[in-house]
Order: structure tokens, then sequence, then C-alpha cells
């Protein structure tokens, strides 16, 4: 298969992650209401869900597996990763420590990029020099995650009373402990049957390449929501040309009776 070939298969996947990207890290109101009319069950509950549906953590994470043959790897990898993103998950939420989440998961998103380039031996090939370790960026990387994770979950009614507030931010933690275990069951049982095919080999630099462009996708995707975020007038349809286009289009069906059934 030429690269050329290649490309275009890991373009055509990265594609097909398209609409559920579109779905990661939202935080609702209905979940906002239930969190006020729950306990901290609704906040284990809510974390394991946000973790199973934050894409970014999951392809950062595939990409973290992709080539770990060992158990003992991957406990070692997970585990500094799950450090470094509980720290910033409870420290930065405790402290009140945010910034635009949008901006922070663009950069969560580079994360994902970065992994994809090192599967690929990026750092070899354009730059002659050895990878950076992997265990440090994978902490640093977890760190930026679990910043990523706190800006979302200080969107949610907390409280006032500082240990219901920690109770409430150790319970979503666990929850999303809970649902990386999950999704490392399935990725890691997955990796495990394919690496022992030979389409491993063959297609493993096709598959990252789509990891890496997914990594694109969603850098793109955070960085216009931050723009919408930011100046909102920007893409709002002008409320005074709405409304005189309502009043255009009622004058036509006026001087059309044909239109009047439509």
């Amino acid at each position: 298969m030429t690269i050329s070939r290649l490309r275009s298969a890991a373009l055509g996947l990265s594609l097909t992650l398209l609409p559920i990207a579109l779905w990661a890290h939202g935080i609702s109101d209905a979940d906002k209401q239930r969190m006020l009319d729950g306990g901290y069950l609704q906040y284990v509950g809510l974390g394991a869900s946000h973790m199973l549906t934050g894409y970014d953590h999951l392809l950062f994470l595939f990409g973290v597996l992709f080539f770990l043959s060992t158990f003992k790897d991957v406990v070692k990898f997970v585990t500094i990763f799950t450090i470094g993103h509980s720290i910033t998950l409870v420290f930065a939420t405790l402290l009140q420590i945010t910034w635009n989440y949008y901006l922070v998961d663009a950069i969560i998103a580079l994360s994902v990029m970065y992994k994809a380039f090192d599967n690929n031996g990026g750092f070899q090939k354009h730059f002659q020099m050895a990878s950076p370790n992997l265990l440090w960026m994978v902490f640093g990387f977890g760190l930026l995650h679990g910043f990523g994770l706190s800006t979302r979950l200080q969107q949610l009614p907390l409280g006032d009373d500082q240990g219901e507030i920690l109770g409430r931010i150790l319970s979503f933690n666990l929850g999303v402990e809970l649902g990386q275990i999950a999704a490392l069951v399935v990725m890691v049982g997955a990796l495990s049957l394919w690496r022992h095919r030979p389409s491993f080999k063959r297609f493993s630099v096709a598959a990252n390449l789509a990891l890496f462009y997914a990594g694109v996708y969603l850098l793109f995707t955070q960085l216009h929501g931050y723009q919408h975020d930011v100046h909102p007038n920007d893409f709002r349809f002008p409320a005074a040309e709405h409304r005189h286009a309502h009043e255009d289009l009622d004058v036509e069906n006026t001087e059309d009776p044909s239109r009047d059934g439509l």
C-alpha cells in the first residue's frame, strides 16, 4: 500500500469520528439539575459518562496504549496518567482555578496529535532525535487532561460547604476512573487481539495517521467553539435582518394568494 493510500485511508477513518466528536464533553442542563436533586452517586455517574464520551481523553489513551505489549507497561502508564489528571481535577476545582474550556480542550486535542506523531516515529523522521521521555509526557498530559475535567466540573453546582464540595469532587473523580477502566478493558483487549495479526504491522501507520487527523479535527472544533463563545454576535443571524426577512415573506404571501397554503 502506498503512502498516499495510507493517508487516504487514515483520513477516511478519522472522518467517521466527526459526528461522535461533536458530543464530547457536554454538561447539559439536565445534568446540572440532576446534580442539584441527587447526591454523590450522581457525581460518580456523571464522571463515568463524561469519561466514556470524552473522546479526546480516550483517543489519547488509545495512542498511549497502541504499542504497549505487556500488562506491566499498561499499568505503569495508566497509573501515571491517572495520578496526573487526579491532581489537577481535585486541586484546580477546590481552588477554583479555571480557564476557557474550549481552549483547554483544544490543547488536549494537541496531546492526541502529539501521541500519534510520536507513534509514527515523527521525532526520529523529522527532527533526527529520540522521543521525549514517554512516562513524563504522559504525566504532563495527565495534568492537562485533569484540568480539562476540572473546567467542566466547575460548571456544576458543588455547594458552599467545603466538605460537601470535596466529596462531590472525589465522587466525580471516582466516576472518571470507573469510566476509564471500562474503556481500557475494551481498548486493551482489542489491541491485544489485533497486535497478534499481520494487519497490525501493516496498518499501524494508517491507524496513527487517523488518530492524528482526529486530533486535528478536535482542535479545530474546539477553536471554532471558542470563537462562538467569545464572539457570539459574529455568528448570530442579526435579529433585525431576521425580522425583516419574515416581514418580506409575509408581504410576498399577501401578494400571491397561492402561497397561503404553504
